[in-house]
């Protein structure tokens, strides 16, 4: 049984691994704290990056030789093979520590048993200590493992009655500063941010992360990593040239229907309808696109994947987001023979939003932030494809126009979607409130 320091060390380790956030996708956010013989702190450490030194490792360098004896406590099971670099299990061994609490088992099958590896060595080892807290943190990391799909996060602003926009369609700004900066911490923490053409053509949205706005000061030059911009225009009338979503200030993608001429220059991905099928020909392929000279890294194509903290290291293989040093990995479409694309026929709705999802789950997305509006989110509900909900509500009344959400496959109250709620924040004069669906992606019937 955990000891009340053990418990201590672990919503340490949790607080520590959230500072990875935005940052190791598409690898997990881990935290640990290393106690000595005597149940003391002795060192800590998390995940800072992608292909960095994992979090054990990290507190063990800075517990020495400490950490002999001691306790390891994290929140994710201890890798248990090597990637770029060794396994986690083994480096507690080396260092002598004689008993590792965890939070969550690690799902992927490369990546687990590093709990077994340290029994057989005669280790002490418990599962399960504040899984729940681990999970939450862990929570976009932990979905795209289980479910093979990105993990989804609806963010609106509203109204006290539900409002989004004013009836003549005015709608700036119903949230405060201080709602709006947070959304910008929102975008910094995941891989993806998604809008609808409607957004797109009533906005002209920017979507990338504003440093400025953060709460700690950063600079968006220099340390944020700026999501990929993602805009569902299905038949490719909402993104002109111009739109603020085509600078260089982040990556953009954008989704459009077969048969639609998609915009010169711009990465576009042709999807089905949503009463269609996507077949392998959709599947994309991924090459780097060399970084700006200079930076010292190497422009060289990666080979193929290799372990780390779980995730196998993906960026060797996927990065679609640019950093402070220049350049980027780009997903790019498999060449393929000319051909004519059908024509759309009848009047279907709007795009695959399962097909959308495994397309940026294989361009390496983990994490997705919706920021559509009330058409787009209806059709990710009615997919069974959002997991998380944050609502900014502002102290205002508005009496007409239209709604958060649009649709989502919902008739009739015993079909409502229901929501767990995990937090209530005030944000100025509004208030900020977190909820996350019973089951991944899942209505309660």
């Amino acid at each position: 049984m955990a000891t009340a320091a053990e418990a201590v060390a672990m919503r340490r380790a949790v607080a520590l691994a959230a500072r990875g956030l935005g940052f190791t996708s598409p690898n997990p956010v881990v935290g640990c704290v290393i106690l000595d013989a005597t149940g003391a702190s002795a060192g800590e450490g998390y995940h800072q990056q992608a292909g960095g030194p994992h979090a054990e490792v990290h507190a063990l360098r800075a517990a020495g030789e400490k950490a002999r004896g001691g306790t390891a406590v994290v929140t994710l099971e201890p890798c248990n093979h090597t990637g770029r670099t060794g396994p986690c299990a083994q480096a507690l061994l080396d260092a002598g520590i004689a008993r590792v609490v965890y939070a969550v088992d690690d799902p992927t099958p490369d990546a687990t048993g590093g709990a077994a590896t340290l029994r057989a060595a005669g280790v002490d080892v418990e599962p399960g200590l504040l899984a729940e807290e681990a999970e939450t943190v862990n929570a976009a990391w932990l979905t795209s493992v289980r479910t093979g799909r990105p993990h989804v996060t609806w963010k609106y602003a509203a109204t006290l009655d539900g409002r989004i926009a004013a009836a003549d369609g005015s709608s700036r700004w119903i949230s405060s500063a201080a709602s709006r900066a947070d959304v910008h911490r929102l975008r910094a923490e995941c891989d993806a941010v998604v809008v609808g053409s409607g957004t797109q053509r009533a906005d002209d949205p920017h979507l990338a992360v504003r440093g400025a706005l953060l709460s700690d000061g950063a600079d968006g030059a220099d340390g944020v990593v700026q999501p990929l911009r993602v805009v569902v225009d299905t038949h490719g009338t909402a993104v002109r040239p111009g739109a603020r979503v085509l600078d260089d200030a982040a990556p953009t993608l954008v989704a459009v229907a077969e048969g639609v001429e998609p915009l010169p220059g711009v990465d576009t991905v042709h999807l089905p309808y949503a009463d269609q099928h996507a077949d392998a020909a959709h599947l994309p392929y991924v090459e780097r696109v060399p970084r700006a000279a200079g930076n010292g890294t190497d422009a060289s194509a990666p080979s193929g994947r290799s372990g780390q903290q779980g995730a196998d290291d993906e960026e060797d293989r996927l990065e679609h987001r640019f950093t402070a040093s220049g350049g980027a990995y780009r997903a790019q479409r498999r060449p393929a023979a000319p051909a004519e694309r059908p024509a759309p026929t009848g009047t279907p709705g709007g795009l695959d939003i399962d097909a959308l999802l495994a397309e940026l789950h294989a361009r390496g997305v983990r994490s997705v932030l919706l920021e559509g509006g009330p058409t787009l989110a209806g059709a990710f509900v009615a997919a069974g494809a959002v997991d998380r909900v944050i609502g900014y509500l502002a102290p205002t009344l508005l009496g007409a126009g239209p709604a958060a959400l649009s649709g989502g496959g919902i008739t009739t109250l015993t079909e409502a979607l229901r929501l767990d709620v995990r937090e209530c924040v005030a944000l100025g004069p509004d208030l900020r409130i977190t909820a996350t669906v019973a089951g991944p992606g899942t209505k309660e019937h």
